[in-house]
């Protein structure tokens, strides 16, 4: 009887440390001071112990106008933009060159499949979102190793590293994504977002400002004309600059913190990011991704598509508001989370797409 009681006194015990240490992990990530996917983000400290790795690729994503002639020691240089086209007689710019072109890109430029690629900007050219760029075709790829260095260029300076004023020349390899492990999924455009608009389990992340998204500020297309006002209906605010500690340093807040940030979006649900030409869109796309969200796409031709006033596709300037548990959070289940919509419009927005409002913020679709 008491050998019985002891070890129930002892199970209790277990049960409750082990309680103590998930409460723990959860609010600390693993105790790793990071994230549930925390291998897709890398320091500079990191990035120097590991700098002579056989496998280990280092990737200059910046384009020739943010370029300062400042390289990290073995770095290529692949400016990100070279991974979209414009699209004059859709008056659409900024669009994926396509997964083929994808891979014969990455192989030109030394990596191979099975490469661990660090892919770096610079805090000029907001700390990670256009690097995230890339991250997202590695990830469309199914490429299994790819992490985006914390501060880009400006972190390796700050901690010391070294700098050379040459990028070094790399061996085309061949890079051959099997067929089965390239995930289309995470490759979104207008004709799979249109019928997906009320389905609950789709959750769409606009993370442009927010006078874009009420349409007080106006997008506009390749030629320069004004696109229309507001946002993809039942779609979500959250400004991509909000992921950063502060403007200035633009270090990617603590799990804690975008766990606050994004209360209300359900990680056991699909997310769907979008901006205006998919650059700050896929920063928040990685965003989610380093926070252990699954189930991510990238909407890559964004408002210059969905806001094209050639189409039809409808717009809507009320605000949505996530209200809901912090991701990661123990209540989160596939019912969890959701949102709910401000009635109203923004002094402007009645204009978006030639046609009037309605109470529900919803305009015209515009043509």
């Amino acid at each position: 009887m008491k050998n019985g009681k002891t070890i129930r006194y002892v199970v209790i015990a277990v049960v409750l440390l082990l309680g103590v240490y998930w409460s723990a992990a959860s609010a600390t990530n693993g105790g790793d001071g990071g994230y549930l996917n925390a291998e897709f983000l890398a320091d500079a400290q990191w990035l120097q112990s590991h700098q002579d790795d056989a496998s280990l690729v280092i990737v200059d994503v910046r384009m020739d106008e943010y370029f300062d002639g400042k390289l990290i020691p073995g770095a290529v240089r692949m400016p990100w933009r070279r991974f979209q086209y414009n699209d004059a007689a859709g008056n659409i710019g900024g669009l994926f060159v396509g997964v083929e072109r994808a891979q014969q890109l990455l192989g030109e430029h030394g990596v191979a499949r099975n490469d661990t690629v660090i892919l770096y900007d610079s805090v000029e050219r907001d700390g990670g979102a256009t690097s995230s760029y890339i991250f997202w075709v590695l990830d469309l790829l199914g490429h299994e190793k790819m992490k985006v260095l914390e501060r880009g260029i400006d972190g390796w300076i700050d901690a010391g590293g070294e700098t050379v004023s040459e990028p070094r020349k790399p061996e085309k390899v061949l890079y051959q994504a099997p067929s089965d492990e390239i995930d289309s999924r995470k490759y979104v455009k207008a004709d799979f977002m249109m019928p997906r608009l009320g389905d609950p389990y789709y959750q769409i992340l606009d993370v442009r400002s927010r006078k874009e998204y009420l349409g007080e500020a106006p997008n506009t297309a390749l030629d320069g004309t004004v696109l229309k006002l507001g946002h993809v209906p039942t779609a979500y605010n959250i400004n991509y600059t909000f992921n950063w500690t502060s403007a200035d340093a633009k270090a990617i807040k603590p799990y804690g913190e975008l766990q606050q940030l994004y209360r209300g979006l359900n990680p056991n649900k699909a997310v769907i990011t979008y901006c205006h030409t998919a650059r700050r869109g896929s920063f928040g796309y990685f965003v989610l991704r380093l926070m252990g969200f699954d189930d991510v796409m990238l909407y890559e031709p964004s408002w210059m598509e969905w806001g094209n006033k050639r189409y039809y596709y409808p717009v809507e300037t009320a605000e949505n508001v996530l209200a809901g548990d912090v991701p990661g959070a123990p209540s989160a289940s596939a019912g969890a989370g959701g949102g709910k919509t401000k009635s109203g419009q923004s002094g402007s927005a009645a204009a978006s797409g030639g046609g009037g409002g309605s109470k529900s913020g919803y305009v015209s679709c515009g043509g």
